[in-house]
């Protein structure tokens, strides 16, 4: 009997195909939009996560001054020295590498051509600590380190903008006055969680970068891996305390440096884009309600324009639960065709949204399936009053409706 019911919804939604279609489009835009929303909202927190990964596992960094937290780095508090990274080295324990860098944009130039990036200062931890994997060639001796070899490691942009196809290890690149020879290539990462290119880079040792870059022995930040994520909050307090000590900062004055959880960054802006992604898709849904009434006003439509029907199949038999199932199964078939169109246009606008803004096409089968649910809950909620209204007619007044 159900499945005659189905194949009479059916036969009934293609008779009246323009007017169920745009009975439908409530839950069609309701549904597509849910869908999208939710889809790129975790397309987006997945992305966040991969690029904060690519940061470095488990990487407290510390930076002078109470500043936005960014990608650079910089504010007029004191900078940290070489005595506040000895201080940490020599107190922390549980943590992979401790790398103190420097930064500040330059101009590097090989052969015939130039191009503008950041270049880093750094220590051979730098490279644990930041999970970076070399390419090509090799990172920095602790001997180069020292003496302020003219070394230099580059990223993937840096090699497709200078030097193309060719091999770059072993070549000169002139950063602003002085020269270095290219000993290693690193691997590429893309985009930063702050939307800078990481490949965008030249690193070379601190001391090189203090001496014929900067002028100064100042570092900018200090970037600490911790060997078990467990440990961060307790490794982070003691960084805070060794600096507040090194930094002479009496007991309840303010810091002035900032010690950051990535893991923690990482956290709070996944939670944050999960919220706005529970906001847009709240809104979206009020056009399911709005789909709701929608079929709830066509079945009674439906119901006035087959009232002869209905008392004809009173007349000759038919159970008033059958008509009854029979309008119901029409509403819930409907809503559920409604369902399927909102799922493919709201699956279609993520896969292009993901296109588009460079993000992973993460669908949600839960939320798909749960869509699909609330149609049929829909259906069957918005079209029980005009079921029973079909289901309650008299077959004698139903025959004589004109």
């Amino acid at each position: 009997m159900l499945w005659n019911a189905i194949k009479l919804a059916m036969a009934s939604i293609r008779r009246n195909a323009l007017r169920s279609f745009l009975t439908l489009l409530g839950i069609v835009i309701g549904v597509g939009a849910v869908i999208a929303m939710v889809t790129i909202g975790n397309g987006a927190s997945q992305q966040v996560q991969q690029n904060l990964s690519r940061l470095g596992s488990n990487m407290l960094v510390a930076r002078p001054g109470q500043s936005t937290f960014g990608p650079a780095g910089t504010s007029d508090a004191r900078a940290f020295d070489e005595r506040d990274v000895s201080a940490l080295r020599a107190s922390l324990s549980g943590v992979r590498g401790i790398s103190p860098t420097a930064q500040r944009s330059a101009k590097v130039v090989a052969g015939a051509f130039n191009y503008t990036t950041t270049v880093t200062g750094a220590t051979a931890d730098y490279f644990v600590v930041q999970d970076w994997i070399i390419a090509d060639g090799r990172g920095f001796l602790e001997t180069e380190e020292r003496s302020g070899s003219s070394v230099c490691v580059i990223g993937s942009t840096i090699r497709n903008e200078l030097f193309g196809a060719l091999p770059p290890i072993g070549q000169r690149l002139r950063i602003g006055t002085f020269s270095c020879d290219i000993i290693g290539l690193l691997e590429s990462k893309g985009q930063s969680a702050f939307g800078s290119d990481q490949d965008s880079t030249v690193v070379i040792p601190l001391r090189t970068f203090q001496r014929r870059l900067a002028g100064n022995t100042r570092i900018n930040s200090i970037n600490i891996s911790v060997a078990d994520a467990a440990d961060i909050p307790q490794v982070q307090l003691e960084t805070e305390q060794i600096l507040r000590e090194r930094r002479r900062i009496a007991p309840g004055e303010n810091d002035d440096f900032t010690v950051r959880d990535l893991t923690q960054i990482a956290n709070t802006m996944a939670s944050t884009t999960t919220v706005l992604t529970g906001l847009l898709g709240s809104v979206a849904a009020v056009s399911l309600l709005v789909g709701g009434i929608g079929i709830m006003n066509i079945m009674l439509v439906s119901v006035t324009e087959r009232t002869r029907e209905i008392g004809i199949r009173l007349a000759i038999g038919a159970l008033a639960s059958q008509v009854l199932t029979q309008f119901l199964v029409e509403a819930i078939v409907l809503a559920m065709f409604g369902g399927l169109l909102g799922t493919l246009l709201g699956l279609g606008l993520a896969g292009a949204a993901s296109i588009f803004l460079h993000i992973p096409f993460e669908a949600d089968g839960r939320i798909i399936t749960l869509a699909f649910g609330v149609c049929a809950l829909i259906g069957i909620l918005f079209g029980y009053f005009p079921a029973r209204r079909a289901a309650r007619l008299d077959p004698i007044e139903a025959l004589r409706h004109e």
